[in-house]
């Protein structure tokens, strides 16, 4: 059985993010880059199912620009077998991220499809449940634990009211929450052999499906500065300007 892991490459969330100066955009040039953290939960959880002999090969998939071989190079450091990357100059939306995701898994066909809960720059949360639909296979969102039990699979969801355990059959799509393991560290040996690793390089264009965005970015803005808080003497002069300056109460 294969498993096809999905892993994003964005600016690393120690980075302090600023919007470039003309506002169509965030500044990505000279920044540090590195994978999508719960994407790192993706392939930590193939090589544990790997490493139980549940699973054949790990094919890592990324979406971008040339540089994004750099995001395969880690997960294949990590001790996924080959890589996969559709080559684009253009911020994807997730609608085109997940029909590029279909049709990889097509020409696959992988028993497993594993995704990050989200992205950490568009906080999106979709593409999961996107690719599930157009695959029409059976999905496990928000995984905090996935047990593989013959051809069906037990996934341990964490929702609002706590844990939620399901139940699904083998093909099936996943998205890893980061409590669900603790991603390992790829040693140097492990470094030195990803770089021999095959990674097959595509197109849009090539796979013949259309990636053209739906929505318009207009603009970027910072948030607004917090304003100065103020300290009051006692509680009687915090309830007057809660009840007439503030008219909460």
């Amino acid at each position: 059985m294969k498993i096809l892991v999905a892993v994003k490459r964005v600016i690393d969330y120690n980075v302090q993010v600023r919007v470039k100066n003309d506002g169509t955009g965030v500044e990505k040039e000279n920044v540090k880059m590195s994978m999508n953290p719960p994407d790192e939960n993706a392939v930590e959880e193939a090589l544990r199912i790997k490493e139980s002999g549940k699973a054949d090969e790990i094919i890592i998939l990324s979406i971008g620009a040339e540089k994004s071989q750099e995001t395969i190079r880690t997960a294949l450091a990590m001790g996924a077998d080959r890589g996969i990357l559709i080559k684009t100059d253009h911020d994807v939306e997730p609608l085109g991220v997940s029909k590029l995701i279909a049709k990889i898994a097509e020409d696959e066909k992988p028993g497993i499809i594993l995704l990050g809960k989200q992205a950490i720059d568009d906080d999106c949360n979709q593409t999961a449940q996107m690719v599930s639909a157009l695959l029409n296979w059976p999905q496990g969102t928000f995984a905090s634990k996935i047990e593989i039990e013959n051809d069906s699979v037990l996934i341990t969801r964490e929702i609002d009211e706590g844990l939620e355990k399901i139940k699904v059959k083998i093909p099936f799509v996943a998205s890893c929450d980061l409590r669900l393991n603790e991603p390992r560290y790829a040693s140097l040996p492990n470094i030195m052999k990803a770089k021999n690793k095959p990674i097959d390089i595509k197109t849009a264009v090539d796979l013949g499906v259309d990636i053209s965005p739906r929505i318009e970015q207009i603009k970027v803005e910072e948030p607004p500065v917090r304003q100065k808080g103020v300290i009051v003497s006692d509680v009687a002069e915090l309830v007057k300007k809660l009840k007439h300056e503030a008219k909460v109460i």
